[in-house]
């Protein structure tokens, strides 16, 4: 019989790429092969402008983001569907 190791199993879980409403998510986005396509204020404005719309129509609300040049990180809560189903599937 072999020994148990736990360095060599595999623990990951599957990933969930759904969102719930009334969940709290700590969510990350990458742009590919992390590239430095954030680095304009004007690029970020749009991306705050976005959040800021969804917020005002009450679809989100944004408890803390962060936009670095290659990648976001927002802390959210998805408060009602935007489009037909309750569940967003993010891919």
């Amino acid at each position: 019989m072999t020994e148990f190791n736990p360095e060599e199993a595999n623990f990951q879980l599957p990933r969930n790429s759904r969102m719930s409403l009334g969940n709290i998510y700590f969510w990350t986005d990458t742009i590919k092969d992390w590239k430095h396509l954030l680095k304009k204020d004007a690029y970020k404005k749009i991306i705050t402008e976005q959040l800021q719309w969804l917020v005002k129509k009450k679809k989100v609300r944004i408890y803390g983001y962060v936009i670095m040049p290659n990648h976001i990180h927002l802390l959210w809560e998805m408060v009602e569907p935007n489009g037909g189903n309750a569940t967003c599937i993010f891919q």
